[in-house]
């Protein structure tokens, strides 16, 4: 079966006026996407996310909080999120497109996708538990995760974050269990301030959280190396049922909110690597899209991420040089935790 990706009109309708998150960010990606023929995806629209779904994460008052300033005419949550008249309906498919993701990949019908995508906005990930914030309303990838083990009963889930900012968010609402793994690359210093790698979870969830920050200025070499050296060896060890992709393209070297340097085509290496990830582990695939500011580069790097994923599995990229630093320090710092990330002798 083809791939499936979600949409819905009512992401347009999310007005932030020249906020960088803003409707042309999707209107990019469609056009690009369109004169691609979709990549090969079968585009679909989204259901919306129901109340009670919202509430597997955020608390009832989270989500009255959205539906009544939406219903008033909006208004600013903080100096970076916005809600506007449309902004409860746009934010209800942006949480039941990735949610729609997570039914397609694990439904009954034997012939169901084995890669799934979400382009929706508002993006979610910097959303906690009761807490908009960082252009975010609600948490759509842990909506989704959520869901999966609601609906469908999974024990194990990979939500692999490489969006340049932290996701604290999801970091946040998953830091007490194992049923979900999340491992972040991202650039630090930078907005929110969170993500060090000693935050790795509490109680159930030690060590469940795996924060690798790169520095400014970090390139294809280091967001590669860092996804197959440190992300895949750990994940193999997890062995997830489902993996889950929080898709942020605001490292891209084009982006004006960061000063990571990866390219297109380091996007879709990452996104390869994944993937191969998801055959090798013969788990499905989905992803759900957050960050990206140079809409021309977001619409561009979506686009190679999409083909990635509707082709057949690229060979795994060959290290031609020494690690960088960052992730030979990344490796020494949770090889105590997870050794498989420790290279063969």
């Amino acid at each position: 079966m083809a791939p499936v990706l979600l949409r819905h009109p009512s992401s347009l309708r999310h007005d932030t006026g020249s906020h960088p998150e803003r409707a042309a960010r999707i209107v990019a990606i469609e056009r690009e996407l369109e004169a691609r023929d979709w990549c090969g995806f079968e585009a679909r629209e989204s259901p919306p996310a129901t109340v009670e779904q919202l509430q597997a994460v955020h608390p009832p008052s989270h989500v009255e909080r959205i539906r009544a300033l939406a219903a008033t005419g909006g208004g600013a949550i903080d100096a970076d999120t916005v809600v506007s008249a449309g902004s409860w309906e746009a934010a209800l498919h942006a949480a039941g497109g990735a949610i729609a993701v997570v039914d397609a990949l694990l439904g009954e019908d034997p012939a169901r996708p084995r890669r799934a995508a979400s382009l929706h906005r508002p993006p979610g990930h910097h959303c906690e538990t009761a807490q908009p914030m960082g252009f975010c309303l609600f948490n759509n990838i842990a909506v989704a995760a959520r869901h999966a083990r609601d609906r469908h009963g999974l024990q194990r889930v990979l939500i692999v974050d490489w969006d340049v900012h932290h996701g604290n968010g999801t970091a946040e609402i998953f830091a007490g269990t194992d049923e979900v793994l999340f491992c972040s690359i991202h650039e630090h210093p930078l907005y929110p301030g969170t993500g060090l790698p000693s935050e790795r979870g509490h109680g159930a969830g030690e060590g469940f959280t795996v924060n690798l920050p790169v520095p400014g200025g970090s390139g294809d070499e280091t967001w590669t190396a860092m996804v197959e050296q440190v992300v895949l060896p750990i994940a193999r060890s997890y062995a997830p049922q489902l993996i889950l992709v929080s898709a942020g393209y605001d490292a891209h070297e084009q982006d004006p909110l960061a000063t990571c340097r990866v390219s297109d085509e380091g996007f879709a290496a990452i996104a390869g690597s994944v993937d191969r990830l998801a055959d090798e582990l013969d788990v499905p695939l989905g992803l759900v899209l957050e960050g990206g500011y140079a809409v021309e580069a977001l619409a561009r790097s979506v686009a190679a991420t999409l083909e990635v994923l509707a082709g057949p599995s690229a060979a795994a990229p060959v290290a031609t040089g020494p690690r960088p630093p960052v992730v030979e320090r990344a490796i020494a710092s949770l090889a105590g935790r997870w050794p498989a990330v420790m290279p063969p002798v």
